[in-house]
């Protein structure tokens, strides 16, 4: 029976379809104006990806802020617990796993089955989210997903002082006016957010074996950042960290179908 997991985060909404223990179809888009749009739209492409409907899904589990306004999900579940439980699946030999979401950055200590045995978050201050790296890219009036590559060209990374979000964008725009190069601001910008977030980490004991998770583990500029700061090396996976939370949703699911056989 087929199995799937729905996130649906503040600036995306993933979805992953799994039978017996192996991934049928995944899709990611943008987010709509409301959570319960995007589940809807996510839901119908996978679906679509992999010839079912939605009458095929045995369990549909739902993550994600946004995972109340699911209206199909036979239960829900924690970010925290299904980026977990993905980042497990995918690679077995970590011991941690970092998101740095839309709204919050959460680190999670997980066991050998993946469950959480210890994390921390951050959703209180934006500085420390990836919402920070978007104010900053519009700031800058550059495309989110060039980020990474314009920080790789960096030769002389500036240090942003301020914390605040709203600060740091004025900061920015000075910067620019004073005609520092994108590339160097940019690169500061990651070790500003990488700082913050491996300061994070390590309030709960940075382990060796640690994977990034979620959209912003696509940009290599910050994953280059955040391994700085926490000096260590990120395992990678074959699959797109972006559907780690509705994937580990998606496992959460076939284990309820199980345990109801």
């Amino acid at each position: 029976m087929f199995a799937a997991g729905c996130d649906v985060g503040s600036l995306s909404a993933k979805a992953v379809i799994m039978n017996n223990g192996d991934i049928v179809a995944s899709h990611v888009i943008y987010a709509k104006p409301e959570p319960e749009e995007s589940a809807q739209a996510v839901m119908e492409q996978v679906l679509e990806k992999a010839g079912l409907k939605l009458s095929d899904i045995g369990c549909c589990v739902g993550t994600g802020y946004g995972r109340e306004a699911i209206p199909f999900a036979d239960a829900t579940e924690s970010e925290i617990v299904c980026h977990g439980k993905g980042a497990k699946w995918c690679m077995p030999s970590i011991a941690m796993a970092i998101d740095i979401g839309g709204q919050d950055a959460k680190a999670i200590r997980v066991d050998g089955n993946g469950n959480v045995v210890r994390y921390c978050y951050n959703d209180r201050c934006a500085s420390g989210t990836g919402r920070f790296i978007e104010v900053m890219a519009a700031a800058m009036d550059i495309p989110l997903e060039k980020m990474g590559e314009l920080s790789a060209k960096s030769k002389n990374p500036i240090t942003i002082s301020n914390q605040c979000v709203v600060f740091a964008e004025t900061e920015i725009v000075s910067l620019i006016n004073a005609g520092k190069p994108l590339p160097d601001i940019v690169h500061g910008l990651h070790n500003a957010l990488a700082n913050r977030v491996g300061a994070m980490a390590r309030s709960i004991e940075i382990q060796q074996e640690v994977t990034m998770t979620g959209g912003v583990a696509k940009n290599p500029g910050m994953v280059a950042a955040l391994e700085m700061a926490m000096g260590v090396q990120f395992v990678k996976s074959d699959i797109d960290p972006q559907i780690m939370g509705a994937l580990g949703a998606a496992l959460l699911a076939g284990e309820r179908i199980r345990k109801s056989a």
